[in-house]
């Protein structure tokens, strides 16, 4: 059964851990269409959550990731588990740079008030 925290959408590379499965597996079990930007529903696929423009990432729903282990690949026990990404030194600093600008901001406000 799929455990959900806050639902985020999970990547290919998510799926394919998820459903053990090479990363060509999940693109051939992905419901896409070079025709057409979201096909409509299908069952027999694993279908991905909806997409405004042909070059944005797949990202599918745990929900319909363990529907499809379960339905189509026939794995009786499935567990999605969503992981939030590790912190890196990318983030740290990102969250130093908006907090200096948010602190700037609220400077520059105060003076002009």
């Amino acid at each position: 059964m799929p455990t959900e925290s806050s639902s985020p959408l999970m990547t290919v590379e998510s799926v394919e851990k998820a459903l053990n499965r090479s990363r060509a597996s999940v693109y051939r079990y992905a419901n896409t269409d070079l025709a057409q930007l979201n096909p409509a529903y299908d069952p027999n696929k694993l279908n991905p959550e909806l997409r405004v423009d042909k070059d944005d990432p797949l990202l599918f729903h745990p929900n319909e990731v363990a529907r499809f282990a379960q339905d189509v690949l026939r794995i009786k026990q499935v567990t999605i588990e969503l992981q939030q990404p590790a912190e890196t030194v990318t983030h740290e600093l990102l969250r130093a740079i908006l907090t200096e600008l948010q602190e700037i901001r609220r400077q520059r406000s105060g003076e002009h008030s």
